[in-house]
């Protein structure tokens, strides 16, 4: 493998900084971290979400602040180098107020479909981003459906209503979406049936079960893709199941069996499916889902999102959440809103973290504690690199990468609150890292 060539660290104190990289280490002592020989999934990439407060946020900011974000966020020689992105169809929760693409309550042919909304936020957003990396892949999925399509006619809480003509009409809903966004140059790669399946709550949200999820994709969407000629990947996403308490509070199941397995072991239903999204308490059955199905891709679709103080804490605690996901063999990690103004306030009342907090008064962008996790993973680890095997007791603090090139990377987290010796070896030689207190680190071979 070769001698450590770059060692970057931050801490509390100092973030992104270049350290001088040990020497081989003599002794038979065993090392607390060895890179192996086994090779496991490929990276897609990083991204974050385009909402609509985001871009509300980032246009506060002076032209030549908000150029530098851009191009730290999107160009492939930039900081984060983000190479694949979600955007919502409909609100988020992140939009400035509720809206669908169709309002029309009966016109289930879809004639007065319309992305004219997102001509003013999302698309000018995107396209700039595109602008920068023409390669960006982007995945669209809704919080809500159209309110005439779901009982009760609200935008949050409710499921679908599930007669054929309105499901029929739900699934041209999604042929619209890709076909008005091709006419505005932008493609949509993936479409993921719904946002949080589970969640019912006052923000546009619709629940949906696993043999729900199972039928539309299976009886719908997969044939209206094929009817309308799209080559746009269906994904099962993005589950935000299980909560660990359900079994026993709600008397429900809504674990790996309850909706990954229930829709993929449809043959007919699995034929359509290229991927399945995990968010939030899906972390509990990611695991299962990806040893069972390890032929289809994995990505991790929107980042745990805290509470707007944006904490090195809370940092530390995303850094587990990339090292659980990559280990259970994600291929991609979403963050949520990139950039949000303080506090990171939603329309409905949220208040959440962003790698960048665009200050109005200030008239300047604050990099916060996440955007360096995401940087320490993102900045070298590019599309086409693949998660390589690692042992010893530092394995739960680490992942470790191989690059296109042939370079290593390990991507490894003090967690205490002191420095730490940490031995690291390829498997020939030993290196010892003193790695700072609560440090995040990334080192090259």
């Amino acid at each position: 493998m070769g001698q450590p060539k770059r060692w970057i660290s931050s801490s509390r104190e100092r973030q992104w900084v270049e350290k001088s990289a040990p020497t081989a280490i003599a002794g038979n002592g065993a090392a607390d971290l060895t890179l192996t020989e086994e090779v496991f999934q490929s990276v897609e990439g990083f991204g974050g979400c385009f909402n609509e407060l985001g871009y509300v946020a980032l246009n506060g900011l002076p032209e030549e602040e908000r150029q530098r974000v851009l191009s730290n966020l999107f160009h492939p020689e930039g900081e984060q180098k983000f190479s694949i992105c979600r955007l919502p169809i409909g609100a988020s929760d992140y939009a400035l107020e509720w809206y669908s693409h169709n309002e029309t309550d009966g016109d289930y042919a879809m004639e007065h479909f319309s992305i004219e909304r997102d001509r003013k936020y999302l698309i000018p957003y995107i396209k700039e981003a595109l602008a920068l990396n023409p390669e960006l892949k982007l995945f669209a999925s809704p919080w809500s459906p159209p309110t005439w399509m779901k009982s009760p006619k609200a935008y949050n809480y409710g499921t679908l209503c599930w007669e054929k003509e309105n499901l029929e009409a739900y699934a041209l809903y999604f042929v619209k979406f890709v076909q008005a966004y091709r006419e505005e140059g932008v493609t949509i790669h993936q479409i993921h049936v719904q946002n949080e399946v589970v969640a019912d709550q006052k923000f546009p949200s619709c629940v949906w079960t696993g043999e729900q999820l199972r039928e539309f994709i299976r009886d719908y969407l997969g044939p209206a893709f094929d009817k309308h000629g799209l080559d746009t990947e269906i994904w099962l996403g993005t589950i935000n199941a299980p909560e660990p308490w359900d079994e026993w509070l709600k008397k429900k199941t809504a674990d790996h069996d309850a909706y990954a397995h229930t829709v993929l072991s449809d043959p007919e239903a699995y034929k359509y499916v290229k991927g399945v999204g995990y968010q939030w308490a899906g972390k509990w059955a990611i695991q299962r889902t990806a040893l069972s199905y390890p032929e289809l891709r994995y990505m991790q679709t929107e980042n745990e999102c805290g509470d707007g103080t944006n904490t090195w804490e809370y940092a530390q605690y995303v850094f587990n959440l990339y090292q659980h996901y990559f280990t259970n063999r994600v291929n991609a990690y979403i963050y949520w809103n990139m950039v949000l103004e303080p506090k990171g306030r939603s329309t409905w009342g949220w208040e959440q973290n962003s790698m960048i907090t665009a200050d109005p008064a200030r008239k300047e962008a604050i990099i916060n504690p996440e955007y360096y996790v995401m940087k320490h993973f993102s900045h070298f680890v590019t599309p086409r690199s693949k998660r390589i095997g690692q042992r010893g007791h530092w394995y739960g603090n680490a992942v470790s990468y191989e690059t296109p090139e042939g370079g290593r990377v390990i991507v490894i987290a003090n967690p205490f609150k002191e420095a730490k010796t940490v031995r690291i070896s390829d498997g020939t030689e030993m290196y010892g890292f003193e790695l700072e207190p609560e440090s995040f680190n990334t080192i090259l071979f």
